[in-house]
């Protein structure tokens, strides 16, 4: 059942990515006069895999603006001159000042992706696989200066299984960023959400990766490679380590908890399949491997090496 005509208030909306897609869309679904979308310009240099905000906003007739720096006089005097009741921030990169915030007559909201008040910052849902946690989701919540420290509205967890990467666990959270939105947005709008404080003593916060950031330590353990990998599997840049003057990537591997098969770290094929000895005495399966950007078999990788093993310090 369509929820047009319900409410018909005024919001200008911060967003970016897939979730900033999904949220857009909420907002619309529930009736809300998006009076303006702020958006980014796509970068050349980055790998665009997701969906577009201001191609959603075109079909429905909204005007969008990319600056540069969304907290100039010239962008709070276009934002003010909408008259809006909310702002809605959607994984917009740019923090907003109060100046800004402000502009909304009864508040300014927020999607992050993560369970606040762990992984405030930064591509949250990286850091969570990363650090091998077995649940993340997403959070509704009000904005201040700080970032992502504003009163919490509402949450949504969703499970992070343990050969999950980041990319899957993304299009998870991005579900429950909008299931978090569509039951929150009557509250809000009629003035009756309920808002908690959040600990912040009982979070971190995580500034942005680099694609350098996905570079191998190999005195960790195979859990922890394991993690590294499927952090920034594909369609991110992914795991990495030199062989002389060529680049080893490690784009995708999977975990069962298995004895390593000799001493050492040490990369090899068994059967058929390609393993990874890890310091601790366990293995990994890699289940993709590039050598400068260009998939190995065992066949390329034995012309590549001189054999079917090759060790690291």
């Amino acid at each position: 059942m369509s929820l047009q005509g319900k409410m018909a208030q005024r919001a200008v909306v911060f967003a970016y990515h897939d979730v900033g897609v999904r949220g857009l869309a909420t907002l619309l679904a529930h009736g809300v006069d998006v009076a303006l979308v702020v958006s980014h310009e796509d970068d050349p240099h980055e790998n665009i895999w997701f969906a577009s905000v201001a191609e959603l906003a075109a079909l429905n007739h909204i005007p969008v603006i990319t600056p540069a720096d969304p907290n100039v006089d010239e962008v709070v005097r276009q934002l003010r001159s909408c008259r809006p009741d909310w702002l809605f921030s959607f994984y917009y990169r740019h923090m907003l000042a109060a100046e800004v915030l402000n502009v909304a007559a009864k508040g300014a909201y927020n999607l992050h992706g993560s369970l606040l008040p762990k992984y405030r910052g930064r591509v949250p849902v990286n850091w969570a696989v990363l650090h091998g946690e077995e649940t993340t989701g997403a959070s509704l919540h009000r904005m201040v200066e700080k970032p992502d420290a504003g009163h919490l509205i509402d949450q949504q967890a969703v499970p992070i299984l343990p050969n999950d990467t980041a990319f899957e666990v993304f299009k998870k959270v991005v579900c429950a960023a909008e299931t978090v939105l569509h039951r929150s947005l009557p509250a809000i709008l009629s003035g009756k959400a309920q808002e908690r404080p959040l600990d912040l003593t009982q979070g971190s916060y995580f500034g942005g990766r680099r694609p350098e950031d996905g570079r191998i330590d190999w005195s960790q353990p195979a859990w922890a490679l394991h993690n590294l990998i499927r952090a920034v599997a594909p369609p991110y840049p992914g795991a990495f380590t030199e062989v002389g003057s060529k680049r080893l990537q490690f784009m995708r591997s999977y975990w069962r908890n298995e004895p390593a098969r000799g001493k050492g770290v040490r990369l090899y094929w068994e059967n058929g399949r390609c393993y990874l000895d890890a310091v601790d005495g366990r293995r990994l399966q890699i289940t993709q491997l590039e050598l400068n950007g260009k998939r190995l078999d065992e066949k390329a990788f034995a012309e590549e090496f001189a054999g079917t093993e090759i060790g690291f310090a």
